[in-house]
């Protein structure tokens, strides 16, 4: 009898290609260490199966879908993470600097903050309707992708156009 938290070489393989195969055509790169993507993988298959959602293995989740919403991969703070350090906080997602070996990773802050910090999520729509108007919206000026960021996404998700194809929207 299997133990319930074992974690097949098959389910790893399955959800590696298609985290792989979504990455590509979106614009993102997994890293290119395979065993230690893999290894990510793995964390992520045993968080579905501790809490019914792939929170980021590289973080602890409370086990509270609602509050963990940042952290279920790809997390909010991926593409902060790969403008600003070629890669995401566990290491899953990098740049494609890094999988073409021109820049090397280091050491990435923790931008989550302390949950006595976060917002819930009970309180958000308020915050949200005052913060909206601070956050920048960004077009694709190729098919018209909008997005609101501090900055505009290194790919286009839908046309793969580069950050420079992006305009602010006002």
């Amino acid at each position: 009898m299997k133990n319930d938290h074992e974690i097949t070489a098959d389910a790893i393989e399955k959800l590696y290609v298609r985290l792989k195969s979504e990455a590509e055509q979106s614009g993102y790169f997994l890293h290119p260490d395979v065993e230690f993507t893999k290894d990510l993988v793995k964390g992520l298959l045993f968080n579905m199966k501790r809490y019914g959602y792939e929170s980021c293995p590289c973080r602890l989740a409370s086990g509270e879908k609602e509050e963990d919403l940042d952290i279920i991969c790809p997390c909010d703070y991926r593409d902060p993470d790969l403008n600003d350090y070629d890669s995401c906080y566990c290491g899953l997602y990098v740049s494609e600097a890094v999988v073409k070996g021109t820049k090397t990773l280091g050491r990435i802050p923790e931008r989550r903050l302390p949950p006595e910090e976060r917002i819930s999520t009970k309180s958000t729509e308020k915050v949200f309707n005052s913060a909206a108007q601070k956050i920048p919206v960004w077009r694709c000026k190729v098919c018209g992708y909008l997005c609101a960021r501090e900055n505009p996404p290194e790919v286009c998700p839908i046309c793969k156009a580069k950050k420079e194809r992006f305009e602010h929207f006002t």
